[in-house]
This record gives structure tokens, sequence and C-alpha cells, in this order.
């Protein structure tokens, strides 16, 4: 553990904007402005050729030229590669990744000085493939990445901490439920949190890692390149990579104007034809309510697997850029039946709440704030991918349920599949349905050297035990034989050991990525 010394400095990496927080000397959270004054960096990374530029002027660069311009390249973590080639190579999502992480931590350091140790957030719903791949993103940035910490969780701590509902001591007076909405520029995440005294528990969780405001703007972008074709057929502005860009930034700021008024007119120019195209707030919420449905829905199955009501949540909190769309605020209080709580700065509360609990695991701080304690649930199934006897089809046995408190045990009886096996492989799985299908590889656990002979049907015992920090630790017996093995899965999908160094001392060699068009690999 670090001294109380060491700055507590929290990273909310978002899909479009990203901030970073660190605790001031009264152990309040405060946001640390770019070295352009903003309070959000944009997460776009502009490879000119020469150093990456990140964030305003990455964003400019898009317009001219958009092949050079990586954005929204959270929506690819856990993948091998970006969703397209930039500048004719195929990178790692967590490269790009790790140059928003520099500019941040290079601003931040204007600020607090040197440092290396932080908390980074992810969305409740991130898989462990893309939770390595953000430490992994960390690491080439040349940060100790302390934890990862759900993005609904850090808010929930920042609410409780400087909203007013804890004592002085830092405990809640009553049970608090408080239910997390959280939209973003690119994911959706819901958790329900229960505050007891100083212990924050996440109760339930769901989302959706592949929906955010990108796709409301893309709505806008459609029903403006309609309008646009409909008058020019001779050209459509989503057939051009730049006209795309720019399609892209007139949604974006029709998007803001609405959440502000009923009605903007969107002008807009491309191949030397122009048109004034006006839209109404109705019109928009109508173009995207199937959008605000898979909201709605995913909000019920957090509650119905949680086993409560909305009469037993006592706070609903917003949490994203997205959530100031007058369209979610209306759902959510119809289904509440009460105001949602707009007190927490919707870009801001992830980040603050991340510095605070790097303070905690720092040990920094004022004494009341070093109790609060923070207990998660998974939020994907974790299993077994093996196959049914029966029918020769692949199953998966789920051993620990998403929305399992963490820590997590679990013990169960299988079989061998075959006579005379000389081994038995555990394919551990995350997700994915009951065949398996959907669902993601992140380990196999095997027993070797089995005795010759052995029957089919012989008993294999499987113990599952899920830490809190997200290390799994598999155990598979053979009582029968007395032969075991142990398994330690700690995040391990994603980018190797040694492609990771590769791409380390690639970024270090001058700070300099020159693309090729030979490509890369993970």
């Amino acid at each position: 553990m670090a001294t109380s010394g060491e700055p507590a400095v929290g990273i909310d990496l978002g899909t479009t904007f990203s901030v970073v927080a660190h605790l001031d000397a009264q152990g309040r959270p405060c946001t640390i402005p770019s070295s352009e004054g903003d309070l959000l960096t944009p997460s776009a990374v502009f490879f000119d050729g020469v150093t990456p530029v990140v964030g305003k002027e990455a964003l400019k660069a898009a317009a001219i030229e958009p092949d050079r311009v990586a954005r929204f390249a959270k929506r690819d973590m856990g993948n091998d590669h970006y969703s397209r080639p930039i500048g004719g190579e195929l990178l790692p999502p967590e490269v790009i990744q790790s140059f928003i992480l520099q500019k941040l931590k290079e601003d931040a350091r204007l600020k607090l000085g040197h440092f290396e140790k932080c908390v980074i957030t992810v969305p409740a719903f991130f898989n462990e493939p893309r939770r390595k791949a953000t430490q992994d993103a960390g690491a080439l940035a040349g940060l100790d990445v302390i934890d990862i910490i759900n993005e609904p969780t850090a808010a929930a701590i920042a609410f409780g901490v400087q909203e007013g509902f804890l004592s002085a001591k830092g405990e809640a007076r009553k049970t608090e439920r408080i239910l997390v909405y959280d939209l973003g520029g690119g994911t959706f995440d819901v958790t329900l949190m229960e505050i007891e005294g100083s212990s924050y528990n996440a109760v339930a969780t769901a989302g959706d890692v592949f929906l955010g405001g990108i796709d409301w703007d893309q709505r806008l972008v459609d029903y403006l390149a309609a309008q646009f074709v409909a008058k020019h057929p001779s050209a459509d502005p989503r057939q051009d990579p730049a006209g795309c860009q720019r399609l892209l930034r007139e949604a974006e700021d029709a998007k803001r104007s609405l959440s502000a008024r009923e009605q903007t007119t969107i002008t807009f120019e491309f191949g030397g034809h122009g048109v004034r195209v006006p839209v109404t707030r109705g019109q928009f919420e109508q173009m995207t309510a199937d959008l605000v449905e898979r909201t709605r829905f995913t909000v019920r199955n957090v509650l119905e697997e949680a086993g409560l009501t909305w009469q037993q949540v006592t706070r609903v909190i917003l949490v994203g850029g997205s959530t100031r769309l007058p369209m979610i605020q209306q759902m959510l209080e119809q289904e509440w039946g009460r105001p949602v709580d707009r007190s927490l700065s919707v870009d801001e509360a992830v980040a603050h709440g991340a510095a605070i609990y790097a303070g905690v695991l720092l040990g920094g701080g004022d004494g009341a704030r070093e109790k609060v304690t923070v207990r998660n649930v998974n939020s994907h199934d974790l299993g077994i991918l093996g196959v049914e006897r029966t029918t020769g089809r692949p199953r998966n046995k789920v051993m620990i349920p998403r929305n399992s408190q963490l820590p997590a045990t679990k013990k169960n009886r299988f079989k061998t599949y075959r006579h005379n096996q000389s081994d038995v492989v555990i394919k551990i799985v995350e997700g994915g349905d009951a065949s398996g299908q959907n669902s993601t590889a992140i380990g196999k656990c095997i027993v070797r050297d089995l005795p010759p002979g052995l029957p089919a049907g012989t008993p294999v015992e499987v113990t599952f035990t899920y830490a809190e920090n997200g290390r799994l630790k598999v155990r598979a017996h053979l009582p029968s034989v007395g032969r075991e093995t142990h398994l330690t899965i700690e995040r391990a999908s994603g980018m190797s050991a040694d492609a990771l160094a590769k791409w380390d001392r690639r970024l270090k060699s001058g700070g300099a990525l020159t693309l090729e068009s030979s490509g890369a690999s993970k």
C-alpha cells in the first residue's frame, strides 16, 4: 500500500469523452482540466505520422483525414483489433486507449506532479477480456492501475460522499437503494446499489456495451442524409468518409440543441450542395423511441433480478452525458413515479468516485473515508462448456450466475465423456446461452496423465472461487484416482505478455507511432 502522500487519481475512460480527477488537500474530489482548459477530453486519437494527437485537435482532423483518426475504441476493447485500419495498419484498441490515458496522465501531472497509481473505471457490463484490455492500456500509458471499478459503483460512491445523505462519519443514516442509470457516449449500464452504513453493495447490474449516445446521433445522421439525398440524388455523404464525419458532427450538435429546446435547424453542405433541415424534439424522440425502450427493458430486468420493486428504490441518479436527453428523464420518471435526482455532474461523477476509491485504496484522506467498503456482483455468468452425453452437443453449465455477490464459491460434479481419457479439459466461459453460443472463452483447466483404462463417467469435481478483484480460481479433482489441478485466471484473456511488451517497446521508442501497411497483430 502506498503512503497517504501519494495523490489519489481516478480516470473515467469514456467512449466519447474522458475525465481525470483527484482528491484535494481536504479529501474532496476535483476534476483536473486538460492542458487546453477543458474538463472533458474527447476520446479521439489522430495519427499524424509523428506523434499521435489526442482530444479536440483529433476531432478537427477527423473531418479532413478520417482514415487516420480513431474514435469510440472503447467499444472494441477485448477484440484483437480496432474496428478498421488506421493509416493502413490494424491496431489493438488497447494501444489507441493508451494514448488517451497518456494524455490524461500528462495533463494531470501539470497539477499534481509525478504519479503513476490510479483507478480506472469500466462499464459494469464489461466482461473480463475487456477489463484486462483496460488494464493493459493503462500499463502501456505508464500507469499503475491499482484497481478497475465499475462506473455505476463509482458514481454511487461520489453521490453518497457528496450529496449529503451520509453522516459526518461517512455512513448512511438509513439503508439507501440507489438505481444508477448510466448512459454514456457508447455504453449503457444500470446498477442497483444498496448502501448500508459505509458499505456500498451492488445488488444487480445489466447493460449493453453497444448502446450509447452515438446511436442517437446515428439516427439523426441517417435522417439528415436521407433529406440531403432526396434533394440531391447524385451524392450520398454517407459514402464519403469525410462526409460521414461532418454528418456526425452536425448530428451531435443537433442532439444537444434538442435537449435544450423544442426545435432546431441543421445546415449541411457536401459536394457543392447544401440543405437546411428542420428537426423537432418530437421527431427526434420518435426516431429513437426503440433505443429508449431498450434501456427501459434493461432497467425492469435489473429490478426483477434484484427481487425489488420501484417502491423500494430510494433514489434514481443519472450518469453519463446522454442522460441529458429529456426523453431519458421522462421515461425514468414514468417508471419510478417520482423526479430523478440530477444533483450530480453527469460528466464528472464517475471520475470523482474513482478518485475517492483510489484514496481508500491508497490509505489517504480522512479516517471516515478509509472505512468505505465496496462489494460488487459479477456482470456475466461464469460456467463450464462441456458435452451432453446423450446428444453429443455442447452445453454451458453455469457455475456462478450473473449478479452473484462477490466473493462467490460454487462446486459441481461432472463426469468424463469417454473411456480411457488421458486428460480432462475444463473449458471456462463467460456469458453465452445454454449451448455456449455467444460465450467468451476465458481459460482452460487441464488434469493430465490420467491412468489408462479410466471408465467413462468417472466423477470430476470442479470448484469455482471468484474474488472481488475479478480473479477466478478453478480446482478440478478426480477423487477416484487422486488427481487434481488448479488454475488461477486473472483477467487472462486479451493481449499476451509478449505482445504487450512489444507494443510497450514500440510506443516508448521516442513516443512516435509510424504506421505501416503490413498490419499488426496481438
